[in-house]
């Protein structure tokens, strides 16, 4: 008996021992622990309980224990105000999937690179290859000439189930959320540990598995949920399918000896049981990596393991499902099968650089309701999947290859409405940059051919173009800037690019009058596409920079006067590469380069851009799309041309957002040394951080401001107080816990 007091004496005041059902004591440490009103956690009977208040004040209860070094949900519930406690799931055992593959450089990245006269060290084919867009570490023996040492091995796929070895757990405050970790997680080629966490204000409770490997080039995907739900009289897994209809699975089939990957809309599907309702649900963006169409692959699942337990979870497929191809004639046809068919070299999974903590979560949502209600209550997470109207701000998205020519051409009228023009208006969106002549057409042809096409295309866009909606017919020509890049006019311009050194027809004028046409005009050097760009009041813009077609760009033409110029708006910003370690969506690609451009050169911005290709109502669009909201009062008409859209994109007068987070009215006040940032921010899941972010013209710097105390589905006006002394620009962003999030572009200081 004293030495037992003695070991207790040396103990925190974190250490409770219970024999609890399961046979093993249960180790706590809580010395980070804080209760508070609303978010409690307390060790008894051999397990924690974390209890907590949800949106609508309902009671939440959540309950952990170990068993054989196995960490066991002991308990689901929800209670309604004044209602009595709804078990959700007893006994659950958390399940995680692994499958990796090895990450290869693309050769599409490899093509500049060489141009650019770059020798593949093992340095920079360490550093460019985590930026691949063109990889399919899952699809063996590989396409040849697609990456670097091919062919794939059947061998490098390794696919394990997590095993869990903890010994306790630790219990952390912070802010107005409690964490839960226990160590021991081995998912083969990585370990770390399993955490939950739960928010005061919400009723989501996260799972997810941080882990690190330190083997090199591993890619990979996961699978995550919970295991050992009972299946009883009343259980039924429910969702929307892809039409919005309802659907549902009663367990009262075979056993499954594979996930059932659902098809549901939404990415969301819920478990009814007895009288309440749990819903499951992946990240609503990072946990997609970027691919070139939006076909749902069924990102949630559910598992009949036996006659009384199932499984239910989040998952990626193994591979694309390719899109749906069209056209008139077999030549036409063929071009696109082979376009569908992006699975063979093209699902290129998540990056785990050596040493990085991968996060892999997934969502559930406790609640006393029924399903219908929990649904609605969870898709107010993204606003329905819709990008959320901000008076004074229109919606605007960029970079789609629909080959809108060819579709009415094919058709034979201008009056088919297309399948990708409901994806947009169900979205939310104002304004599309289209993006034709890139794989369609004949984008190198310099006469009437291309002429008559571009007036198809010109025609189309005007024909669909409404009073809340302006189809902005944009092109990627790829031809003397170096990489891709996107042109914008600010109306319907008829030109024609050829690639230095080669010519036109012999004395092909820069401008010309041609019949029916008009005006066009022909670019064959970088200085006639700048001269075009500045007598037409044009824009470009760096697609895919860093990566892609564009590696090694715009850092190659950095000095040149096109990148100097006003026209020169920036890069495009898309979630590519998907690192999950990463807190902010394309954190070092994309928010790296808009840092090293204001660096280089005057205000240079990012525009979000999807570079997309075919879109049906069916698919699963919004999780893989980033939006700008613009600063303006209207839509433009598309006959007065859109001088107010390319206007207000060159004066930096919009944010970038993946939905969940808005930012509106931030400026600066103050002249001098001493100024001050402001800024609106709204947001829907509990949010992670602020930050305003600044440079002196060479070194980066930011200051942070935690948002983890703050409720969900709230807003707060910002007021940064800051030193203007030796800074060069600033920017402000808000990140979300689900690593969502927006921010402005940067303002130069004078």
């Amino acid at each position: 008996m004293e030495m037992t007091k003695a070991i207790l004496v040396t103990l925190p005041l974190t250490l409770v021992l219970a024999a609890g059902a399961w046979g093993q004591d249960l180790n706590c440490d809580m010395a980070a622990y804080k209760p508070q009103e609303g978010l409690k956690a307390q060790l008894h009977g051999g397990t924690l309980e974390l209890t907590w208040q949800g949106e609508r004040r309902e009671q939440l209860r959540a309950e952990f224990a170990i068993r054989n070094g196995q960490p066991i949900v002991d308990e689901l519930a929800a209670r309604g105000n004044n209602g009595k406690w709804i078990i959700l799931g007893k006994g659950l055992t958390p399940e995680f999937e692994i499958t990796s593959g090895v990450r290869r450089l693309s050769e599409q990245q490899m093509a500049p690179l060489r141009e650019l006269r770059t020798e593949f060290t093992p340095e920079v084919v360490e550093r460019e290859k985590w930026n691949a867009f063109w990889d399919s570490p899952l699809m063996v023996p590989g396409r040849p000439g697609t990456n670097m040492g091919l062919p794939r091995k059947p061998e490098e796929i390794r696919k394990v189930w997590a095993k869990f070895n903890s010994t306790g757990c630790q219990v952390k405050t912070d802010g107005a959320r409690i964490e839960v970790v226990f160590p021991g997680f081995d998912g083969g080629i990585f370990s770390g540990s399993l955490q939950y966490t739960v928010y005061r204000g919400t009723n989501l409770l996260r799972q997810e598995a941080v882990a690190k490997t330190n083997e090199p080039s591993v890619a990979y995907k996961y699978s995550a949920g919970l295991k050992g739900f009972a299946i009883a009289d009343d259980s039924r897994v429910v969702w929307r399918d892809t039409a919005r209809g309802w659907q549902h699975y009663a367990f009262g089939g075979g056993l499954n000896q594979e996930m059932v990957g659902l098809k549901a809309r939404n990415r969301l599907a819920i478990l009814e049981s007895g009288g309440g309702s749990l819903a499951f649900l992946p990240p609503s963006h990072k946990f997609f990596w970027s691919r070139e169409i939006e076909t749902n692959l069924g990102y949630v699942y559910y598992r009949k393991d036996s006659a009384s337990a199932f499984s239910i979870g989040a998952r990626q497929a193994d591979r694309e499902i390719g899109a749906k191809p069209w056209g008139s004639s077999d030549e036409v046809w063929n071009r696109r099968v082979g376009e569908a068919r992006g699975d063979l070299n093209n699902f290129a999974l998540y990056n785990a650089p050596p040493g990085t903590m991968q996060r892999m979560p997934v969502y559930f949502y406790l609640s006393p309701q029924d399903s219908k209600a929990t649904q609605q209550a969870v898709m107010e997470f993204t606003h329905d999947d819709v990008y959320k109207p901000l008076p004074g701000y229109k919606v605007l998205v960029s970079h789609f290859h629909f080959h809108f020519n060819e579709q009415l051409t094919d058709a034979g009228t201008m009056d088919q409405e297309p399948t990708w023009l409901p994806v947009f208006r169900s979205l939310g969106i104002n304004m599309a940059i289209l993006a034709d002549f890139h794989g369609d057409s004949h984008p190198a042809d310099t006469g009437k051919l291309r002429f008559n096409e571009q007036k198809v295309y010109f025609d189309g866009c005007q024909r669909f173009s409404d009073r809340d909606m302006l189809l902005i017919p944009g092109e990627e020509p790829d031809a003397n800037f170096g990489g891709h890049y996107m042109f914008v006019f600010p109306k319907p311009l008829f030109f024609s690019h050829l690639r230095e050194p080669a010519k036109g027809p012999a004395g092909q004028p820069f401008s010309e009058s041609l019949a029916p046409f008009g005006n066009v005009f022909h670019t064959t050097t970088a200085a006639t596409e700048l001269n075009l760009l500045k007598q037409e009041h044009g824009l470009v813009w760096q697609t895919h920079p860093r990566t892609k077609g564009s590696a090694g760009y715009p850092d190659a033409v950095r000095e040149k006067d096109f990148f100097r110029s006003d026209r020169f708006l920036g890069g495009s910003y898309q979630s590519l590469p998907v690192d999950l370690s990463q807190k902010r969506l394309c954190e070092v690609r994309c928010l790296g380069l808009l840092d090293d451009m204001n660096n280089w050169a005057g205000p240079k911005y990012m525009i979000a851009e999807g570079d997309t290709y075919m879109k049906y109502p069916d698919d699963e669009t919004f999780p893989q799309l980033i939006v700008n909201y613009v600063k303006l009062d209207r839509v433009p008409k598309f006959d007065d041309g859109w001088s107010p859209v390319l206007d207000a994109m060159r004066a930096g007068d919009y944010f970038v957002s993946s939905g969940e987070v808005l930012l509106r009215n931030s400026a600066i006040e103050g002249t001098g040394a001493k100024r001050t940032y402001t800024a609106e921010a709204e947001w829907t899941f509990p949010p992670e951080f602020a930050e305003l972010v600044w440079s002196d013209g060479n070194t980066v710097d930011r200051q942070t401001i935690s948002l983890s105390d703050k409720a969900p589905f709230a807003s707060q006006k910002f007021r940064i107080p800051f030193d203007a002394t030796g800074k060069k620009w600033v920017r402000f962003a808000v990140w979300d816990s689900a690593g969502n999030g927006a921010f402005t572009q940067p303002v130069h200081l004078k």
